[in-house]
């Protein structure tokens, strides 16, 4: 039992997870990954044409079909799917993309179900239903189908107008143009009219509109470069090779529209990085990978253009699947007002019982034998206390009022407002302002304790840049002057000199430069010079500038430094690499250029000078390096100390040696090398090992720096997002090296932390699934121990784990069948049961597991996910969701974060430079990663403390108003009667109550922006729910009952036995409705004025405003003249004149004012006395905070660099260089060959095929 057991949770032994791949995430099936072929890996490319053609092509699974040039094979009875009933549409998408909700059809249903799942706008639905029945109805009808309406068309206005902004930008994107075939001609064509089968052609810089198959480009080889940013987040070029065979047939129009060609290929899927078909064309057939493929959203780069066929569209393309679908986002607030709209509904139905049992028991004793009160109507007791029930419910509807929900809608659409003309989160640089895209969630930007954050694009510039190096033990890179002294203020070295500088490069370092000019020291010249050789950059020249294009951004940032320094990386040719030395052309045959990989984290080229001497250049990080330096290396402690010097400024170091070769020695070497070049098996392996016996006895030149930009003030919002008691994870498709430099750049990460990697946190997952295994059952002890910590101490901790681990670790893995020969034999109902209860079994280990990882990753106090998917981000998301129940925010830049975005409750996307994917599936968006610090501490806190106080509020001014009939209910038999005019119940949520609630919901402001800044603390009452929960609610509920005990019984009491000033009785029902009103509308505007924190005149006018409109329409109301004109609308004529010039009356509602208000008060002035809160403090001393805010001359960032000892290692790129690229000779330009002769070749080939 226990190896069964063990079998499902153990990790596969075989296959260790491997930290530099981006592993799979999608919902593949394991048929799916059966039919793999094993990865394919760059050297691919290099695959000669008799490979391609007798390479046994896939065929399993590859059921989706394409055919080139032909609309109506798609329109087969096979190629459709049913979609409803009968109707059947095609399996093949449109290029259309779509990311709006509602269209002209579905706005109205799809509106209206998404409003009525609010429990209120149900509720008052059933209401308006029961007022329609006179028995019953208390109140007229359309007291509550006005209010509804227009709850209903405010909130429906501002979803079209949201989703309005959501069909533009998808117009946008589908209007885009490219060349398509047609009728035989390349003809501009609309992307959204890109059907699957068409032959399109792009150009240099557009954007792909679909996933492609390359047929044929301007390039060598069909060569294309393309621009994977909106991706995977990475700038580097990455390079696509088409077929050798569609190469040389497909390059003329008229061959393209010929073109007849049939792929079969995996159905779509996720899977960015893999791609598995076959392409069946002239009776062969030839297989297909990724590596042949353009995905949607790469953009075309340094290629003139290409021919490519449509594989998928629109929403089949690799970036789609991956973007998520649109989610109705809702705050936790307002799950929490639905909540609590059910308990008042609950309440509301007690009550409205009770009151109907004292009515049924009040007719038994009183009614019937009351001849006065006989209605006509021979209903008995319980039948007239059945329709008092809904009476009741009709009467005390306003517990939930209608107008909350248009008062939260007005609130949120000011905050939005507020956050687009916040001027402090422009960014000028791009013009870009921030930007609310949904106005309904901005009260939870005051709650979020987790933040997921993309890092390319992100938190970084996506900019390198050569800031500093050491050479021959010589530090350089400081601010210094061509003597070597620090000068009177800093001044850019000018690089007029150079006619290859490229204009862009910032350098302050002159005596550098006074030492390059000089050339007397040739260990700088041979540094530059292997700045210039040792590299697998390519070069393109277009109006007469060069432009490099490297695989990753670090290499195209030490060429381009050497270049500005004067040696200038010029062209190369498949063994050749011309350099201009200080104006001097050089040409060098490379020998061999060994490239770099995640095992080796280092590269070289050996190249032979003019002179014959061959001499071996190498760049790599300081720890392999140091290994194979020669044993007298004088200067290595020099260099040391300088690597020390640049890793405490955070800065990306790499190491550069060479070594000279004799002829011999080569020889011997190249033939091993040649050897191990062309293995069939283990080819990695046995090209390391040779590498190995070169790469020794090396003689170190020096050292280089390069800083990874971050974005402007990331550490410091990162800072005080931490004080702020958010943690932020960093999720990322980089490697580990890079994003490990991000981490200590940006403050994330110190000399103090303590980092776990994924292997380390494994083993420790691994034995807490089996503790929790082996203590299921037994002792209660036992079981509370299964919720110890993971670490014991407070050491402060870091995880950075890559996406293998995390699929291994989450049990996320999938295994492989094993292919054996099987018998189907019926299964049992005893096995059937068995495999139920092990798949049970299997998902409750995996659910734990994945606990177990959520609670072990929030123990760090920093968690960086490197090498994931945007499937995997979006899990990581929803697992902290899921297990910790936490307000989640995920931000990002790019295509491959829109998942993230989606699934995190708030969404934020930063207009950068990979595009707008993200901003359009945001809900908030800005220019730079700072700005999150203003949105969450400053618009974020203020919502959530305006709709707090807001609700807390609205609740009790209501439960004030509405409890006044139960306590009246006990004088009028239970009856139903309401205990105010129609006319005040109508108006008092809508003019007399709600002005000053609303103005507090959008200026209120308990501290400035800039003290919300200065004192991140603050936040940590919405993390915690504090200033609005059941707690507050059913406070706000006994305060309401109190005052309304205080407004009914004070004004009773006074005019139980009351005799006016004239002689008149004004212990009339009218007059008591006039002074409990009254009193109401003091209290509750006076009540509001002593919640408010940030006093202005607006706020002042509506509260004295709102009680001179209650005065105002009450006189007006209360006429002669208007009862005459309406005389069954309006029947209190002459009640507020008669009563209100009672100085009695006005002494009575002056103590029930006192008396409601006065112990508030007191409570106010002990608690901030007392225990103030951290808020009440910094109140009380906001003066002297403004004052020395004055004063205050910013110092130097806390955040120096200089804080770390760690050497941050060189970032190479993601996989292998353009070394084989190179060295096969395909990207150099050579004269194509004439078509007939390619032909001739082509059947003689074929014929020899044939032959053979």
């Amino acid at each position: 039992m226990s190896s069964e057991r063990d079998s499902e949770t153990t990790f596969d032994e075989d296959s260790q997870p491997n930290d530099e791949v981006v592993p799979y995430s999608d919902d593949d099936t394991e048929d799916e990954l059966d039919s793999q072929q094993p990865a394919v890996e760059p050297e691919q490319n290099r695959v000669n044409k008799g490979t391609e053609e007798n390479q046994e092509p896939l065929k399993k699974d590859c059921s989706w079909q394409v055919k080139a040039n032909d609309h109506h094979f798609h329109e087969q009875p096979q190629f459709k799917r049913k979609i409803f009933l009968c109707f059947k549409k095609s399996k093949y998408a449109g290029n259309a993309i779509k990311t709006y909700k509602y269209n002209l059809v579905t706005f109205l249903p799809l509106n209206l179900f998404e409003q009525f799942k609010r429990a209120a706008n149900s509720y008052f639905l059933v209401l308006l239903i029961l007022q329609a029945i006179p028995q019953i109805s208390t109140l007229s009808w359309y007291t509550t189908l006005v209010p509804l309406l227009l709850v209903l068309g405010i909130t429906a206005v501002k979803d079209l107008v949201d989703d309005i902004v959501r069909h533009r930008m998808d117009n946008e994107v589908n209007n885009r143009t490219c060349e398509v075939i047609r009728e035989g001609r390349f003809k501009n064509t609309k992307w959204k009219d890109i059907k699957v089968g068409d032959i399109i052609r792009l150009k240099k810089n557009a954007f792909v509109p679909a996933d492609i198959l390359l047929l044929s480009s301007s390039e060598p080889n069909s060569l294309c470069y393309v621009e994977t940013a909106e991706l995977d987040g990475e700038t580097n070029l990455k390079f696509k090779m088409a077929l050798e065979v569609t190469d040389k047939y497909l390059q003329e129009e008229n061959a393209m529209a010929d073109f007849n060609g049939l792929i079969e290929c995996e159905e779509p899927n996720n899977r960015l990085d893999k791609f598995t078909g076959t392409l069946f064309w002239r009776n062969r057939s030839y297989a297909l990978d990724a590596d042949k493929i353009l995905l949607r959203g790469c953009k075309v780069r340094n290629t003139d253009f290409c021919h490519g066929v449509v594989i998928f569209a629109g929403a089949d393309t690799k970036i789609m699947k991956n973007s998520g679908k649109t989610k109705f986002k809702r705050t936790k607030i307002d799950s929490l007002m639905n909540y609590m709209v059910y308990t008042i509904f609950v309440v509301l139905i007690l009550l409205s019982a009770g009151l109907a049992i004292g009515h049924t028991y009040w007719e038994q004793q009183i009614g019937n034998s009351s001849w006065y009160l006989y209605d006509a109507q021979d209903y008995s007791p319980p039948y007239r206390g059945f329709l008092n029930f809904w009476g009741y419910i009709i009467v005390l509807n306003t517990m939930v009022p209608i107008s909350l929900y248009v008062s939260v809608e007005v609130i949120r659409l000011g905050q939005s407002y507020f956050i687009n003309w916040d001027l402090q989160m422009y960014y000028p640089l791009n013009d870009t302002p921030a930007q609310a895209r949904t106005t309904t969630l901005n009260e939870e930007l005051g709650q979020i304790q987790y933040i997921f954050s993309d890092k390319t694009g992100t938190l970084t510039q996506n900019i390198m840049t050569f800031k500093k190096c050491c050479i021959n033990g010589q530090r350089y890179g400081d601010c210094r002057d061509g003597a070597g002294q620090l000068p009177s203020h800093p001044e850019q070295v000018d690089f007029s000199w150079n006619m290859y500088a490229d204009g862009k490069f910032l350098f302050y370092d002159h005596y550098l430069i006074e030492q390059v000019k000089s050339k007397k020291d040739p260990e700088i010249q041979e540094f530059f010079l292997l700045l210039a050789i040792c590299h697998t950059v390519m070069v393109d020249v277009s109006d007469g500038q060069i432009n490099y294009q490297a695989a990753s951004p670090d290499e195209g940032a030490l060429v381009t430094a050497a270049r500005n320094f004067g040696y200038v990386f010029l062209s190369r040719t498949q063994n050749t690499i011309t350099i201009s030395e200080m104006g001097t052309e050089r040409t060098y045959d490379v020998l061999a250029i060994l490239d770099f990989n995640s095992d080796r984290k280092r590269m070289s080229v050996i190249v032979r000078e003019s002179n014959g001497n061959i001499r071996l250049y190498c760049k790599g990080a300081d720890t392999v390096i140091f290994e194979r330096l020669h044993p007298r290396n004088l200067k290595r402690e020099a260099t040391e100390e300088a690597l020390d010097v640049f890793a405490s400024e955070t800065l990306r170091t790499l190491c550069l040696c060479y070594r000279d070769i004799s002829h011999d020695e080569f020889e011997a070497w190249n033939k091993k090398f040649m050897e191990a070049s062309i293995a069939t098996s283990s080819r990695d392996e046995a090209l390391d090992k040779v590498y190995e016996e070169i790469e020794k006895d090396l003689i170190l030149l020096g050292a280089t720096a390069i800083e990874d930009k971050l974005q402007d003030g990331v550490p410091e919002t990162i800072s005080k997002l931490s004080k702020a008691d958010i943690k932020i994870w960093v999720l990322t498709g980089d490697k580990k090296e890079t994003a490990e430099n991000i981490g200590f750049s940006c403050e994330l990460l110190t000399d103090e932390t303590t980092i776990c990697y994924g292997e380390d946190i494994s083993a420790l997952l691994q034995t807490r699934l089996e503790n929790q295994r082996n203590r299921a059952g037994s002792s209660t002890h036992s079981s509370l121990r299964m919720n110890e910590p993971f670490f014991q101490g407070s050491r402060n901790r870091a995880l950075i784990i890559t996406g293998s681990w995390l699929n291994e670790i989450l049990l996320e893995k999938k295994k492989k069948k094993k292919k054996k020969l099987r018998l189907k034999f019926p299964r049992t109902a005893e096995e059937k049961q068995k495999q139920i209860e092990k798949k049970r079994r299997a998902d409750a280990y995996k659910e734990q597991q994945q606990k177990n990882f959520v609670d072990l990753a929030c123990e760090c106090k920093a968690v960086i996910c490197c090498r994931v998917t945007p499937k995997q981000k979006a899990m990581v998301v929803d697992l902290v969701k899921k297990y910790k129940k936490a307000i989640t925010l995920a931000i990002g830049d790019g295509a491959n974060d829109v998942n993230m975005i989606k699934t995190a409750h708030i969404g934020v996307g930063i207009s950068g430079q990979e595009g707008m994917q993200a901003v359009m599936s945001s809900d908030y968006s800005f220019g730079q990663f700072r700005y999150l610090q203003r949105l969450l501490l400053v618009h974020g806190r203020w919502s959530y403390i305006r709709m707090c106080k807001f609700l807390r509020y609205f609740f009790y001014k209501n439960f004030a108003f509405t409890l006044v009939h139960i306590w009246y209910s006990f004088f009028n038999g239970f009856s139903a009667q309401t205990a105010y005019e129609d006319w005040f119940i109508t108006l008092y949520n809508v003019l007399y109550s709600s002005l000053p609630v609303l103005l507090v919901g959008l200026f209120d402001q308990d501290v400035s922006d800039k003290l919300s800044l200065r004192f991140p603390r603050l936040y940590v009452l919405g993390q915690k729910d504090l200033l609005f929960n059941y707690k507050k609610f059913f406070k706000s509920l006994l305060h309401g009952a109190i005052t309304s005990l205080v407004i009914f019984f004070i004004p009773y009491g006074a005019y139980l036995q009351t005799m006016g000033q004239d002689g008149e009785a004004p212990s009339d029902y009218q007059s008591f409705a006039v002074t409990a009103a009254t009193s109401l509308v003091f209290v509750v505007n006076l009540q509001i004025g002593l919640d408010t924190s940030y006093w202005t005149f607006v706020n002042a006018f509506s509260v004295f405003g709102s009680i001179a409109i209650y005065f105002g329409i009450t006189f007006d109301f209360h006429s002669a003249g208007i009862h005459v004109l309406f005389p069954s609308a309006f029947q209190f004529t002459g009640t507020a004149p008669n009563a209100l010039r009672q100085l009695y009356l006005w002494l009575t509602m002056a103590l029930t004012i006192a008396v409601c208000l006065l112990p508030v008060v007191a409570q106010r002035f002990l608690s901030m006395t007392i225990c103030p809160s951290e808020s009440d403090r910094i109140q009380k001393n906001r003066k002297k905070y403004q004052s020395e805010e004055e004063q205050w001359q910013r110092r130097q960032s806390a955040f120096r660099r200089g804080v770390s000892a760690r050497r941050s290692a060189y970032a190479f790129s993601h996989q292998r260089g353009y070394a084989d690229l190179i060295a096969s000779g395909r990207s150099i330009r050579k004269k194509r060959a004439p078509l007939d002769a390619v032909l001739g070749s082509m059947a003689g080939g074929t014929g020899a095929a044939g032959t053979g």
